[in-house]
């Protein structure tokens, strides 16, 4: 029964398979044509699966060439990003073109004209409170 389910495990199972039939083709006289295309497709799919690993290895040399010049363009960027601020000013509006941030100032706030005014604070009074009685001024005096 067939457990295998990688491409690796499946090839080997089918050549462990082909070796056993062409080591008994003189019993099995009637299967030499199945047998000769099971040959010939296992013999292709090797070979695709060889392409395939040699594809895998090439794919991961141009991710990592790849990701080598992502950092090393970032990095230049940002450099020329700095020149360009030095060049033109940080304040200039020319920046945006460039995809960059001019710094601005940020305008006043203008207090809106439906806002009620705060009402006026209390004004103190001229007569000073009177004074706190002291907490031991009512205790009766023991006898």
């Amino acid at each position: 029964m067939n457990n295998e389910t990688t491409y690796s495990g499946v090839l080997g199972e089918l050549t462990r398979f082909t070796g056993a039939v062409t080591a008994n083709a003189a019993d099995l006289p009637h299967l030499d044509g199945p047998r000769g295309r099971l040959e010939k497709i296992l013999s292709e799919a090797q070979q695709v699966a060889q392409q395939q690993a040699a594809l895998t290895a090439s794919k991961q040399e141009s991710s990592k060439r790849l990701k080598a010049l992502v950092v090393e363009g970032q990095r230049l960027a940002s450099g020329l990003r700095k020149f360009l601020k030095e060049h033109y000013g940080t304040r200039s509006e020319k920046l945006a073109e460039f995809g960059l941030q001019p710094l601005r100032s940020r305008a006043p706030k203008a207090t809106p004209a439906t806002q009620e005014p705060p009402p006026p604070a209390p004004t103190p009074s001229t007569t000073p409170p009177p004074p706190a009685a002291h907490p031991a001024a009512n205790v009766n005096p023991k006898p």
